[in-house]
Protein backbone atom coordinates (compact mmCIF):
# COMPACT_ATOMS: atom_id res chain seq x y z
CA UNK A 1 0.00 0.00 0.00
CA UNK A 2 1.51 3.29 -1.14
CA UNK A 3 0.95 6.39 1.19
CA UNK A 4 1.10 10.13 0.03
CA UNK A 5 2.92 12.22 2.27
CA UNK A 6 1.52 15.46 3.02
CA UNK A 7 3.49 18.54 2.98
CA UNK A 8 2.56 21.60 5.49
CA UNK A 9 2.11 24.19 2.64
CA UNK A 10 1.63 27.91 4.63
CA UNK A 11 0.07 29.20 1.24
CA UNK A 12 -3.06 30.00 1.30
CA UNK A 13 -5.63 28.21 -1.27
CA UNK A 14 -7.32 31.56 -2.01
CA UNK A 15 -5.81 34.82 -0.68
CA UNK A 16 -8.50 37.41 0.62
CA UNK A 17 -8.76 39.60 -2.53
CA UNK A 18 -9.50 36.43 -4.93
CA UNK A 19 -12.01 35.17 -2.29
CA UNK A 20 -13.71 38.99 -2.51
CA UNK A 21 -12.92 38.56 -6.76
CA UNK A 22 -15.30 35.50 -6.72
CA UNK A 23 -17.88 37.32 -4.79
CA UNK A 24 -17.72 40.18 -6.34
CA UNK A 25 -18.04 38.25 -9.99
CA UNK A 26 -21.09 36.32 -8.37
CA UNK A 27 -22.67 40.10 -7.69
CA UNK A 28 -22.03 40.82 -11.13
CA UNK A 29 -24.07 37.90 -12.38
CA UNK A 30 -26.95 38.78 -9.98
CA UNK A 31 -27.02 42.13 -11.13
CA UNK A 32 -27.20 41.19 -14.67
CA UNK A 33 -30.27 38.86 -13.32
CA UNK A 34 -32.19 42.09 -11.78
CA UNK A 35 -31.47 43.66 -14.99
CA UNK A 36 -33.02 41.17 -17.44
CA UNK A 37 -36.14 40.27 -15.05
CA UNK A 38 -38.99 42.26 -16.42
CA UNK A 39 -40.06 44.62 -13.77
CA UNK A 40 -43.26 44.36 -12.80
CA UNK A 41 -42.70 40.51 -12.18
CA UNK A 42 -39.32 41.50 -10.55
CA UNK A 43 -41.92 42.37 -7.84
CA UNK A 44 -45.26 40.38 -8.32
CA UNK A 45 -44.16 37.05 -9.69
CA UNK A 46 -43.35 33.74 -7.82
CA UNK A 47 -43.92 30.18 -8.21
CA UNK A 48 -45.10 27.03 -5.39
CA UNK A 49 -45.18 29.55 -2.64
CA UNK A 50 -41.21 31.27 -2.99
CA UNK A 51 -41.00 34.82 -2.21
CA UNK A 52 -40.55 37.20 -5.27
CA UNK A 53 -37.49 37.94 -7.15
CA UNK A 54 -37.48 41.77 -5.25
CA UNK A 55 -37.96 39.97 -2.21
CA UNK A 56 -34.81 37.44 -2.51
CA UNK A 57 -33.00 40.76 -3.55
CA UNK A 58 -34.23 42.35 -0.58
CA UNK A 59 -32.54 39.60 1.50
CA UNK A 60 -29.11 39.45 0.11
CA UNK A 61 -28.55 43.60 0.55
CA UNK A 62 -29.92 42.85 4.00
CA UNK A 63 -26.81 40.44 4.68
CA UNK A 64 -23.47 41.72 2.98
CA UNK A 65 -23.17 45.16 3.95
CA UNK A 66 -24.50 45.13 7.53
CA UNK A 67 -22.79 41.20 8.12
CA UNK A 68 -19.51 42.87 6.57
CA UNK A 69 -20.24 46.10 8.83
CA UNK A 70 -20.49 43.73 11.40
CA UNK A 71 -17.27 41.67 11.27
CA UNK A 72 -14.92 45.24 10.93
CA UNK A 73 -16.80 46.48 14.07
CA UNK A 74 -16.80 43.81 15.98
CA UNK A 75 -20.57 44.32 16.32
CA UNK A 76 -23.75 42.50 16.17
CA UNK A 77 -27.04 43.81 14.93
CA UNK A 78 -30.59 42.67 13.88
CA UNK A 79 -30.86 41.48 10.49
CA UNK A 80 -33.01 44.65 8.77
CA UNK A 81 -35.78 42.28 6.60
CA UNK A 82 -37.49 45.31 4.90
CA UNK A 83 -35.76 47.72 1.99
CA UNK A 84 -38.05 49.67 0.31
CA UNK A 85 -37.60 49.80 -3.00
CA UNK A 86 -40.82 51.95 -3.96
CA UNK A 87 -41.93 49.47 -6.58
CA UNK A 88 -38.68 50.94 -8.84
CA UNK A 89 -36.22 48.59 -10.64
CA UNK A 90 -33.73 50.86 -10.90
CA UNK A 91 -33.87 52.05 -7.37
CA UNK A 92 -32.85 47.98 -6.50
CA UNK A 93 -29.83 48.35 -9.49
CA UNK A 94 -28.64 51.60 -7.54
CA UNK A 95 -28.82 49.69 -3.69
CA UNK A 96 -26.68 47.16 -5.39
CA UNK A 97 -24.21 49.16 -6.86
CA UNK A 98 -24.07 51.32 -3.67
CA UNK A 99 -23.89 47.51 -1.53
CA UNK A 100 -20.77 46.46 -4.20
CA UNK A 101 -19.08 50.11 -3.32
CA UNK A 102 -19.70 49.12 0.54
CA UNK A 103 -18.40 45.73 0.20
CA UNK A 104 -15.11 46.61 -1.16
CA UNK A 105 -14.69 49.52 1.52
CA UNK A 106 -15.47 46.80 4.66
CA UNK A 107 -13.39 44.24 2.96
CA UNK A 108 -10.02 45.89 2.57
CA UNK A 109 -10.56 46.76 6.18
CA UNK A 110 -10.36 42.67 7.43
CA UNK A 111 -7.43 41.91 8.56
CA UNK A 112 -6.23 38.43 7.38
CA UNK A 113 -5.58 36.94 10.70
CA UNK A 114 -9.34 37.73 11.69
CA UNK A 115 -10.72 35.38 8.86
CA UNK A 116 -10.48 32.47 11.48
CA UNK A 117 -12.03 34.43 14.29
CA UNK A 118 -15.18 32.94 16.22
CA UNK A 119 -18.14 35.85 15.31
CA UNK A 120 -22.12 35.57 15.64
CA UNK A 121 -23.35 37.67 12.76
CA UNK A 122 -27.13 38.96 13.06
CA UNK A 123 -26.80 38.31 16.60
CA UNK A 124 -28.01 34.79 16.42
CA UNK A 125 -25.88 32.43 13.74
CA UNK A 126 -22.50 31.72 15.29
CA UNK A 127 -19.32 30.49 13.00
CA UNK A 128 -16.04 31.77 12.13
CA UNK A 129 -15.43 35.26 9.84
CA UNK A 130 -14.70 33.16 6.72
CA UNK A 131 -17.55 30.54 7.41
CA UNK A 132 -20.00 33.59 7.72
CA UNK A 133 -19.28 35.00 4.35
CA UNK A 134 -19.06 31.80 2.82
CA UNK A 135 -22.64 31.81 3.93
CA UNK A 136 -23.55 35.54 2.02
CA UNK A 137 -22.02 34.26 -0.80
CA UNK A 138 -23.77 30.57 -0.64
CA UNK A 139 -27.53 32.49 0.10
CA UNK A 140 -26.66 34.85 -3.15
CA UNK A 141 -26.29 32.00 -5.20
CA UNK A 142 -28.88 30.15 -3.73
CA UNK A 143 -31.80 33.07 -3.97
CA UNK A 144 -30.49 33.92 -7.55
CA UNK A 145 -31.06 30.20 -8.93
CA UNK A 146 -34.55 30.81 -7.62
CA UNK A 147 -34.62 33.83 -9.34
CA UNK A 148 -33.13 31.79 -12.85
CA UNK A 149 -35.87 29.36 -12.59
CA UNK A 150 -38.33 32.60 -12.75
CA UNK A 151 -37.29 33.41 -15.50
CA UNK A 152 -37.20 30.20 -17.59
CA UNK A 153 -40.69 29.90 -16.35
CA UNK A 154 -41.32 33.43 -17.71
CA UNK A 155 -39.96 32.41 -21.26
CA UNK A 156 -36.82 34.75 -20.47
CA UNK A 157 -33.22 33.33 -21.07
CA UNK A 158 -31.39 34.09 -18.01
CA UNK A 159 -27.49 35.93 -17.87
CA UNK A 160 -24.66 32.79 -17.67
CA UNK A 161 -23.38 32.19 -14.38
CA UNK A 162 -19.84 31.79 -15.93
CA UNK A 163 -19.96 35.41 -17.53
CA UNK A 164 -18.67 36.99 -14.14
Amino acid sequence: METTKTRQNTTPIVTASELLEHWQGHRKVTRKLIEVFPEKEFFEFSLGGMRTASQLIEELLSIAVPGLRQIVTNTSEEQVHHIDFKGDKNRVLELWDEATTGINDFWGQIEDHRFREDIITFGQYPGTVWSSIFYFIDNEIHHRGQAFVYLRALGIEPPFFWER
